[in-house]
């Protein structure tokens, strides 16, 4: 008798070890394909960088210069390298109405004044010397040069490190003392910017209170204006004269009213004094006429 249920399980389970098996090689050879394009990838890699060597050497082999450098001790064969590229265009055909030393190979003017500084590649060596390390650079070698002169054992090329900072020293002792001074004066003198505003009549000159006069200019009612007076004395009559410098004007000289004198430190004649003048100019315009 033939036990169909065994038989059924045979062919169930044959089945499902060979899917298994085909499951298993499915993914094997998936692997498998995964590691020939990484290691394919991983090639052309190489091979690229490669490419890429040997181009930049050709790009660095080009500009080499070899020169025979003659010694005492006998030849010897140096490489030069050349600093601008055969792409770069020369400084001297941007602009031929600026000057170009070939010595030195500086345009130091910019050849382009009048163009977007955003746009040009170049705005001259001036420029470039008077802004950025450059100027930091040249502004250190001074100040190593003035303490030097002054006695004190500095220098830039021997000893960098140290100038640099006695620099940064000298920097910050210069700011410090800066603002001790700024702080002194302003405690002296006030500072206008951090104090309250003024008054709205004191800006303008203007008040709510009222003074009555009357027809002789006498106060009736309210109080008289106090007139503001500066720094300087005012109304100081000097060698007996009753008004002030520059009361009087005539032919385009001062002077003073109470004399018509246009001396300065001249002593008051009064009346006697205009009177004497002028019988000397009716005196000196009648010899005139005379002549």
């Amino acid at each position: 008798m033939i036990n169909h249920g065994s038989f059924k399980w045979r062919e169930d389970h044959r089945k499902q070890i060979e899917l298994d098996d085909d499951a298993r090689n499915k993914f094997v050879k998936e692997q498998q394909v995964k590691k020939l394009e990484k290691d394919s990838a991983a090639i052309e890699d190489d091979l690229r960088i490669d490419e890429t060597k040997v181009d930049e050497s050709k790009q660095m082999d080009f500009a080499k210069v070899k020169k025979r450098v003659r010694t005492t001790d006998g030849g010897s064969t140096g490489t030069v390298r050349n600093l601008r590229i055969r792409e770069d265009n020369a400084k001297y055909l941007l602009n031929s109405a600026h000057y170009y030393d070939p010595k030195s190979r500086s345009m130091r003017e910019d050849p382009f004044p009048d163009a977007d500084p955003n746009e040009t590649f170049h705005l001259g060596d001036n420029r470039y010397r008077n802004s950025g390390q450059a100027l930091e650079f040249k502004e250190l070698n001074i100040y190593a040069s003035q303490v030097f002169d002054k006695g004190q054992d500095v220098h830039l090329q021997a000893t960098p490190s140290q100038a640099e900072l006695l620099y940064k020293n000298f920097k910050a002792t210069k700011e410090k003392l800066k603002s001790q001074t700024k702080e002194a004066i302003m405690e002296k003198y006030g500072n206008v910017a951090n104090e309250d505003k003024l008054p709205r009549e004191l800006l303008l000159g203007q008040s709510e209170m009222q003074v009555e006069y009357d027809r002789a200019g006498r106060i009736i009612k309210g109080q008289e204006i106090a007139i503001p007076r500066g720094k300087y004395e005012e109304d100081v009559y000097i060698n007996n004269h009753t008004t002030v410098w520059g009361s009087w004007w005539k032919d385009h000289q001062w002077g003073f009213k109470c004399c018509k004198q246009t001396i300065h430190r001249s002593y008051c004649t009064g009346t006697a004094g205009i009177e004497a003048a002028k019988a000397a100019s009716d005196l000196m315009t009648a010899n005139m006429a005379r002549h």
